[in-house]
């Protein structure tokens, strides 16, 4: 892969995408609608001479051809709030889709585990789509989109990441807990402290997607980005509490105040359906991506989580 462009190329998945990308000297274009936000990107960056950006509309298909025209393949990262899913979701497939059909590109789509609904053991890519939720539902139907043999063009792959974190983080469950631990204010935790959940963390994500995105024979298919195993809240929340020095009490929400949370914010109101998430621990199994693509990438998480604490520290100062 000599060039490739990352639409969302400002949000949580996209940055590390990018970086990873010019890590392997990879001509990248950065697409998004905020010139502000693609210019801090390019900052970011040193102005690295292989990275350059491009305003578009995501939902304008048009745009992104004529953004990606001449890249070997696209990296979709842009998502859409989860209040707007069930309106927006379906729009955005359809763009990006159209325009690598019309390109005749190659389109990895970043999406997550929402398609599983409720699952307590490890599950690889062909475990069961059973989704007991609104938005497990229309993600079902979002891959039966990008898989829609109408695209004859195109060629997609699904990468899917469970929960994350990273610096670049912007919308992870996890996110609150850091940011009230930085501030040294009284922080929250979506879920109980006790049950292990699974984490994957931004930059081994990255590493992943590319090294799947750069073999020909994956793309039609799913694959799983697995994280490092299994941590619990109160383990990440003692590890935050030893690099920030914050040690006030760390407030767990469980569903029933996410709820009530809900009734004056609706983000968290579309939070509750998928609060199941919170106490299954579902894994994701890593088993394909060993065979075909090789080792997994992962950073432990305390050295993780210190790194990430760390920066996003040095950036609020």
């Amino acid at each position: 892969m000599d060039t490739a462009i990352v639409l969302g190329a400002t949000g949580g998945t996209g940055q590390v995408i990018v970086s990873e990308l010019l890590t392997r000297d990879v001509k990248v274009i950065a697409f998004g609608r905020s010139e502000n936000k693609l210019k801090s990107l390019m900052e970011e960056h040193d102005f690295n001479q292989r990275l350059s950006y491009k305003l578009g509309d995501i939902f304008d298909y048009r745009t992104i051809v004529e953004a990606a025209k001449n890249t070997e393949v696209i990296f979709q990262c842009a998502n859409v709030k989860y209040q707007e899913m069930e309106e927006q979701l379906h729009l955005l497939g359809k763009s990006v889709m159209k325009a690598a059909n019309v390109l005749g590109k190659k389109i990895v789509i970043v999406d997550g585990i929402y398609v599983y609904g409720h699952q307590v053991a490890k599950g690889d890519e062909s475990h069961p789509k059973k989704p007991h939720t609104k938005k497990g539902k229309i993600r079902v139907e979002f891959e039966h989109l990008i898989f829609s043999s109408k695209w004859e063009n195109a060629k997609a792959l699904i990468v899917r990441l469970p929960d994350y974190y990273g610096v670049t983080s912007q919308n992870s469950y996890l996110q609150p807990t850091m940011d009230g631990m930085i501030s040294h204010k009284t922080p929250i935790f979506i879920g109980n402290l006790k049950t292990p959940r699974e984490y994957v963390y931004l930059p081994d994500a990255a590493k992943m997607i590319v090294n799947i995105a750069e073999k020909d024979d994956a793309y039609g298919e799913n694959w799983n980005i697995p994280g490092a195993g299994l941590i619990s809240g109160k383990e990440i929340v003692q590890i935050a509490r030893e690099v920030t020095g914050n040690q006030k009490w760390v407030i767990p929400l469980n569903k029933s105040a996410i709820r009530f949370i809900g009734l004056f914010d609706p983000f968290m109101r579309e939070v509750v359906e998928i609060m199941y998430l919170t106490k299954e621990g579902f894994v994701l199994n890593s088993e394909k991506y060993e065979r075909r693509i090789g080792a997994i990438s992962t950073t432990p998480f305390r050295a993780g989580l210190e790194e990430t604490l760390r920066l996003l520290m040095r950036k609020g100062n």
